[in-house]
């Protein structure tokens, strides 16, 4: 089992900055492929990026491309999602998921384990 904590949301405005932690115990943390989604009021969970086991590998939404990195600690047992030029769609639950895999997916039905989520808000 894998336990996963987020941490760093909050309240920011339009253009501004934020990120997002996610600690995980457990297991080997870098056996796992980690993703975050996010999931708006109303709306379906959504991919935003992923992260390949040692970190070479990275891949994002388009609606976020450009603007968010995604990166790994695998000495912290971490990963991080910086977030830049937040806009006020940006705003829902961010959640940090772990695949036990080789791959890459963007499916959260992939995904095993789950966080609790992190508020993110942006005000325009």
């Amino acid at each position: 089992q894998v336990q996963l904590v987020e941490s760093g949301g909050g309240l920011v405005q339009a253009g501004g900055s934020l990120r997002l932690s996610c600690a995980a115990s457990g297991r080997t943390f870098s056996d796992f492929v980690m993703g975050w989604f996010r999931q708006a009021p109303g709306k379906e969970r959504e991919f935003a990026a992923v992260i390949s086991r040692g970190g070479a590998g990275v891949d994002y939404a388009d609606s976020v491309k450009g603007r968010f990195t995604i990166s790994r600690d695998n000495a912290k047992n971490t990963v991080y999602l910086q977030m830049n030029n937040l806009k006020p769609e940006d705003t829902a639950v961010y959640y940090c998921a772990a695949e036990w895999s080789r791959v890459m997916t963007t499916d959260p039905k992939n995904y095993e384990h789950w966080g609790q989520g992190t508020q993110v808000t942006v005000s325009s």
